[in-house]
């Protein structure tokens, strides 16, 4: 059976009518899992060009949440999640796969005070998916569980006990799994169906790729994510992983950073993995500086969007937000 997907681009949202006095007063608190709460609803993606201490420690700062990423040593993982309980955060979250020493990196991360685990992997439909859920509920852990893009394996994934569901097949900028497999579901339509759901479950979703704007935020968590991950709108800035570069002389030059997708061949070669089953890409963006910045830009343009919807909270947002078909 065929269907018509729609991606951010293909919608836009209605504006209504708004009691909302101040944008200050705007309460952007949601569930990230479960069981735990943030006060802004962005994520940063777990890439290994893009969170480590410097990034996990900043969004915790502004009310959001950094997830380590798995693409390093058991060792590396751990000691990042240590540095950040020691700096005083005291929701941390590290991720895991499904195989390989995982069961290893899962004792050392809960041992660590990890109380969040992600179990990143690109299909979540899966069986070892339910198997490492299972794994995970022995620790006293919360488990985002992902990626997904159907209604089905959102069901399969709540009635297997994970505690948030990542939702997204192929829609980041780094990420070729469209081109290379055909699979994938635009991403606007992914979210409507699965919230279809998880909000029967009560677990919450995290929309995972394709986000270019606040905008596109705004869009998300209207349709029914509770928080949003982002990776590109990131990448570049201060306090991701590597090295800043310089190209060219004063005062012609650019300042840049690497940015991959963790399928990519790059990623991989650095790894140590086989170079099959490519299904990222690898570039390099220009430095943006402080993370802050991008933060508090997202964060204001969800404030504005929340006054044009007549919303205080993000499950009035759920509510009163309709969307158009711009094409």
């Amino acid at each position: 059976m065929t269907k018509i997907g729609l991606s951010y681009d293909d919608i836009l949202l209605i504006p209504n009518y708004s009691e909302v006095v101040s944008r200050i007063h705007i309460d952007l608190t949601t569930k990230i899992t479960k069981n735990f709460k943030i006060k802004l609803p962005i994520i940063s993606a777990n890439m290994d060009t893009i969170t480590e201490f410097e990034m996990a420690n900043k969004l915790y700062e502004f009310g959001g949440l950094g997830i380590v990423h798995r693409f390093c040593s058991i060792e590396k993982e751990v000691s990042i999640i240590e540095k950040l309980r020691n700096a005083g955060n005291e929701i941390c979250a590290g991720s895991i796969g499904v195989s390989g020493k995982y069961k290893e990196r899962l004792k050392a991360l809960v041992d660590a005070g990890t109380n969040i685990i992600c179990i990143d992997i690109a299909h979540g439909h899966h069986k070892l998916m339910a198997d490492t859920i299972d794994l995970c509920k022995k620790y006293d852990v919360d488990v985002i569980a992902g990626n997904i893009a159907t209604a089905e394996a959102a069901e399969f994934l709540c009635k297997n006990g994970a505690d948030a569901i990542k939702v997204g097949v192929g829609p980041g900028s780094m990420c070729t799994t469209r081109v290379n497999t055909g699979f994938g579901i635009p991403q606007v339509t992914a979210i409507k169906e699965t919230f279809g759901i998880t909000k029967e479950y009560g677990i919450p979703i995290i929309a995972d790729g394709g986000i270019k704007n606040s905008g596109d935020v705004a869009k998300s968590l209207a349709i029914g994510a509770d928080s949003v991950m982002i990776g590109e709108l990131f990448a570049g800035c201060k306090e991701t992983p590597g090295t800043i570069h310089k190209e060219g002389n004063f005062p012609d030059y650019r300042l840049y950073k690497q940015y991959r997708g963790s399928a990519s061949l790059e990623s991989k070669m650095e790894r140590g993995e086989k170079e099959r089953n490519i299904e990222g890409i690898s570039t390099t963006v220009d430095y943006k500086g402080p993370v802050k910045y991008v933060i508090k830009n997202i964060e204001d343009g969800l404030r504005s969007a929340f006054s044009y919807a007549g919303a205080n909270i993000i499950d009035e947002f759920h509510k009163k937000v309709k969307y158009i078909q711009k094409r």
